[in-house]
Parts: C-alpha cells; structure tokens; sequence
C-alpha cells in the first residue's frame, strides 16, 4: 500500500471460485455478420465456434469493437488490432488514435512532447514538410487537424513549411480534393502574410501515390517518394489548385488515382523537395498506410525500391505507425498511458499466466494487451512465446499460418498445470482476409476453428475454463456494399473486394466444465464491448474487478 491507499489487491468473487485454468483465446478479425457467400466464416467449415454460438443462448453473445466502444472518435470508424487489445486487457475505454491527436492539439500538449522539440530543432534552417491526406474523412487523417498544426508550428518558430498533400476520393466524395486544396491555399496564403514561407510542394491520389498498404505495391510508395523527396513527376504545375483541376480532366480520372504532381517556381524548380536538415511530419493518424513511407525515411537500410537520395531529416510521425516495430521512432503524439491493466493486477494476485501468439499478433497478445508495456509484469509469474510467422511471402500462400503450433503450445502450457491464465491470439481470419483472397481466407477461419478445437478440448481435461472472443472484423465480409448492403461491381462486372476491418460486433463465448453453474451473461448491457471482457475475465479466476473497470458481461444466478 502507498500513501495514496491504492493496493494491487483484488477482492474475492463472493460466488466464484480461485484457481481454475481459463484459456482467453482471441480469434483475429473474425466478427459476426450476415451468412453469404463473402462471410469466409459462415462459408468455411467452423464447427467449433458453430457449436458455441447455437449451444447455450446464455453463455454466447455480441459486443463491439469498433468506434467509441474502443476509444477511437465515432461509431463510423472501424476497430484495428491494437485499440481492440488494449481495451481487452485495460478493461477500460482510452481514447486512441484521432481522438488522442485532438486532446494533444486542443490542449498545445503536442508541442510539449519529444516528437515535437526533436523535429523543432529543423526550424531554424531547414523546411518543415507534412505530408498527408487532405480530407475531412476522419479515417486516415483530418483536414482541421493539419490547419491547427499548421497555425501551431508556425507560431513556434517554423519558418519554411511545404505540404505534400495526397487526394481523398475514398473516405469523402470524389471530386471534392478541389474544395480541399483551396481551404488549405486560403490558409497557406494567410501564414505567407505573416513572413511565413509556406506553400503546397507536390500531390497525388491515394491509391496512386505514398498510401499503399501491407507491402503490397511498393512503387505506390516510390511514386510519392519521387514526387515529394526527389521533387520528380510527370506533372508540373505553379498552382496546386490548377493541378488537381487539370488532372481531374482527363479521361477516367478520380481522387483516388490522380498522378503525382510536383508544384514549380517560374523557373520550373521544384519548391519543395526533402533535402538534408529539414523535418517532416507524416500527418495522418491511422497507420496502415503510413507504414510503408515510414520505412522509407526512416531505416538507413532500405531495399524495396532505390531512393536515390536518402536526406538526413529529422522524422516524425503524428502518431507511433508500428508498437512492434516501434515505427517511427520520434512520433508527435504518445499513445494513450494505460495504468493498472488486469494483467498487472492478476500477477499481483497469484495468477500465473502464459500468453502465445506468432510474430504478427504477438505484440497484441503481450505488448498491447498490458497497456502498450513491453515485458513481464513478473518474470517468474509470466511466460511468452512468440512463433515466427512465415516471411517472404503473403498469408494467402499458406493461409493456415501458425494456428496449429499456437494450439499445441496453448495445450502443452494448460495440460502442464503451472498456469491458471493460458492465452492465444490465432491471426488467420485477419492477416489472410487482408490480402483479399477468399479461398484462402475459408481455409484460414477453418484452421482457427480446429486451433479453438485444441485448446477447448485441454480446457476439458483439466476442468477449466474457456473464453473464445475477438478483436475486430474482417474475414466475416469480403467485399465492398452500397448504402443497401448490395455487393458492389467494378466496370468489368466483378466484385469489389473488401481487404479492410469491418464495424461489425464480434462473438464471445464462455463455458468448460469448471464454469460454475448458473454463471450466465446478464440480459442488461447491450451495448457492451470489448472492455467490457477484462472485469469478465477477472470474475472466472475469482476476483471482483476494480471499480473503475467497465462492467462484467456475466452474473451468477442461484439454481
């Protein structure tokens, strides 16, 4: 106990017993979503989690993770890995991503940070560059947030400022970049009143130029390299908003696919290009498509495509893109400070625990899970182990990945007796469904399903307990839908493949013979979420939940 009377404590669960082994498995992207031919999990053979969902009605049930459920701003932005782990293991709700980025900027507090003093010292003789999506779109980035990062560096003493904007199209309408550009030329205008040299370097569309993802298409990303660090393009132009109209003219073109122009001065000189001694700031918050041009301005040791200059900037990011890869490594606003998770709080009550995932959601079973904390909380309490993933080649090729290597582990660790927590993150659902390859993405959700068979039959063995849950959405919906949920064509008259996370709610489930009887989900929390788990967790191994924990799903009702 300290002085402030806070103590690691937890009460006992009047109804609940200690001691029983609970597996927490954790299915990656696999949400709840109407049966059709693009729900990879309703199409592939899932008996396992079939079983869970038509067994007992009282011990299966929805929740979300997506949008404010997971801290991030509206219901209209859809989970990710790492915000639907950090709200299964804090058991509270932070505010993550956009949402992080407007406190930081409302209250100055960004420029406070370590993010911003690093690239502050750019200032005095070098050019500020933010590259970034111009929309209002609230996905990747926002438009207001640029316009207050503009006025504050401005005010704190940067001199030389170039945007390397990217057009939208795909969060906003299309043909709407226009409008964009000419609220940022308006605000750019007003700085260049003040003494400030600011002013639009180069663009393109998103899909064409720097926002490729997952490593799919690195000359996306050269393209923008070209056009922004190079200060190369096939198109010139004085005038940004000149440019987007321009291009825009031409035969089939979109927002989303404009070509990379760079603006020029009378002499047709580029007016921006990265050179040594500036800064740049990558201003979207989301990161999965900011990874890649990450990489290339951050490691030295580059091979994906040539650079032909790499300057010596200082680099920042707005947010961290990567906790695994710690990418970038300077980042303007720090993710949110998670305290007293109930991994923490478990260790400290006697409850051994062993978590295993493979490389690619090892960092969310661990890392994100304890409240973006690298390590044990107590090494001796504690075991993890991480399984390569395969490297080299996409999720599809082999799309069973390491589910069944995680299951034996699992199996081995529950079946050993040394851990009352054994927990598993099984990627297939999520990191298969990414690549947008539906045959593949039906054998991955059936080798999740045999991977829960392994781990639910141990639980069996030793009398334990089981929660099977998930993170996000993804493998449940393939392909995109208008506003009536029809699949969407392209002009060829083919489906348009869904690759991303979905808004659905996710499935979780309880039982093994060491649930005891009457433990049911209660009937009045509707709209629980992921959060809402950790209390739950904590409750199976005996203990009541702090107080400031979002409330258990489940009651235990006298028979």
């Amino acid at each position: 106990m300290g002085s402030s009377g806070f103590s690691w404590k937890l009460n006992d669960h009047p109804k609940l017993p200690k001691g029983k082994v609970i597996a927490m498995v954790v299915l990656d992207g696999w949400g709840e979503a109407k049966p059709d031919k693009y729900n990879c999990i309703h199409v592939a053979d899932t008996p396992v989690m079939d079983s869970l969902k038509n067994g007992a009605p009282e011990k299966w049930r929805l929740v979300k993770a997506h949008g404010k459920a997971v801290g991030l701003p509206t219901d209209d932005d859809m989970g990710n890995s790492e915000v639907g782990h950090n709200a299964l293991g804090a058991g509270r709700i932070y505010a993550q991503g956009a949402k992080l980025v407007d406190l930081a900027l409302e209250s100055g507090k960004i420029y406070d940070g370590e993010g911003f003093q690093y690239i502050k010292e750019s200032f005095e003789t070098g050019t500020l560059h933010l590259i970034g999506l111009l929309s209002d779109g609230g996905v990747h980035s926002r438009l207001d947030q640029l316009q207050l990062l503009l006025k504050g560096v401005s005010e704190r003493g940067a001199k030389r400022i170039r945007v390397h904007a990217l057009t939208d199209g795909r969060d906003v309408l299309d043909g709407s970049s226009v409008g964009f550009m000419e609220t940022l030329e308006n605000d750019l205008a007003k700085l260049r009143e003040k003494g400030i040299d600011a002013q639009v370097a180069s663009g393109g569309g998103r899909m064409y130029v720097t926002m490729d993802r997952y490593e799919n298409d690195w000359d996306v990303v050269k393209r923008g390299w070209d056009a922004q660090v190079l200060g190369e393009a096939p198109h010139k132009f004085r005038n940004p908003v000149e440019a987007i109209k321009t291009l825009r003219a031409e035969p089939n073109a979109n927002d989303q696919y404009l070509p990379p122009f760079v603006i020029v001065d009378e002499n047709g000189k580029p007016v921006g290009p990265i050179v040594d001694g500036d800064a740049v700031v990558t201003v979207n918050f989301r990161a999965d498509r900011m990874v890649m041009l990450a990489k290339a301005l951050e490691y030295p040791d580059f091979d994906k495509f040539d650079r032909v200059r790499f300057p010596k900037i200082r680099y920042a990011g707005m947010l961290q893109y990567d906790g695994e890869l710690k990418l970038p490594s300077h980042y303007l606003v720090s993710p949110p400070e998670i305290e007293r998770t109930s991994g923490e709080y478990l260790t400290h009550n006697g409850v051994r625990t062993f978590a295993c995932s493979e490389t690619v959601k090892f960092g969310h079973v661990t890392f994100f899970w304890n409240g973006n904390r690298s390590g044990y909380f107590n090494s001796e309490m504690e075991e993890y182990v991480e399984i390569p993933s395969d490297s080299g080649i996409t999720f599809n090729v082999k799309p069973k990945m390491k589910a069944l290597e995680i299951a034996e582990k699992a199996r081995d660790a529950i079946l050993s007796g040394k851990f009352h927590q054994v927990r598993v993150n099984l990627p297939n659902g999520d990191m298969v469904g990414h690549t947008g390859d539906i045959e593949a993405t039906i054998v991955a959700c059936k080798a999740a399903d045999e991977a829960v068979k392994m781990i639910l039959d141990a639980i069996e063995q030793v009398g334990g307990i089981y929660v099977v849950t998930a993170d996000h959405g993804n493998a449940e919906d393939m392909v995109k839908r208008n506003k009536k949920g029809e699949p969407l064509l392209d002009k060829a008259g083919k489906i348009q493949i869904l690759t991303s996370h979905t808004l659905e709610p996710v499935p979780i489930a309880i039982g093994g013979p060491g649930l005891t009887k009457g433990v049911r989900f209660r009937q009045d929390l509707p709209g629980a979420g992921l959060a809402n788990v950790a209390a739950t967790v904590m409750n199976l191994h005996g203990f009541e939940a702090p107080s400031d924990y979002e409330p258990t799903l489940i009651e235990v009702v006298d028979n």
